[in-house]
């Protein structure tokens, strides 16, 4: 298996929706392509924003970790700079 490349914070702030086509979102560590969820259109999920990592707001969430499983991975995020 190929590792999944890194991104930063910043880098995934940009697949937003908005700023770039691609709609992301991380959780613990890992950042899923959400582009295609018709939950996501825009890059916005009930209070959710895309381009971000949602771990701590999964608490809130009325569905567990599993959602993310039928997404593609496409990165792991970093803590710090590239």
């Amino acid at each position: 298996m190929t590792e999944l490349p890194q991104y930063t914070k910043s880098q995934l702030a940009l697949r937003n929706g908005q700023d770039k086509p691609q709609i992301w979102v991380a959780y613990k560590g890992i950042i899923y392509d959400v582009t295609e969820s018709r939950l996501w259109r825009n890059g916005k999920h009930y209070e959710h924003w895309a381009g971000q990592d949602l771990t701590p707001e999964l608490v809130d969430a009325p569905h567990t970790e599993t959602v993310f499983e039928k997404f593609e991975k496409v990165g792991t995020l970093h803590a710090g700079p590239l």
